[in-house]
């Protein structure tokens, strides 16, 4: 069932991928910073898609119970 509450969120959740994938907020890791001997840019840039990831299966989750 597609509740509004349900829609909102995603649709909060999409908003928030643009702006993270977007140009201004990329640029913010874009260094020659190092983590753990991994370049900072692409560390971020999986560190970020797989919570996002995370956060609509547990969106989708919840919808199911």
């Amino acid at each position: 069932m597609n509740t509004p509450i349900r829609s909102q969120r995603l649709i909060a959740l999409f908003a928030a991928a643009l702006l993270l994938f977007n140009f201004p907020l990329l640029a913010l890791w874009d260094g020659d910073l190092r983590i753990f001997g991994l370049p900072l840019f692409p560390t971020a840039l999986f560190i970020v898609w797989g919570l996002l990831i995370l956060a609509l299966a547990w969106l989708a989750e919840d919808a199911e119970h």
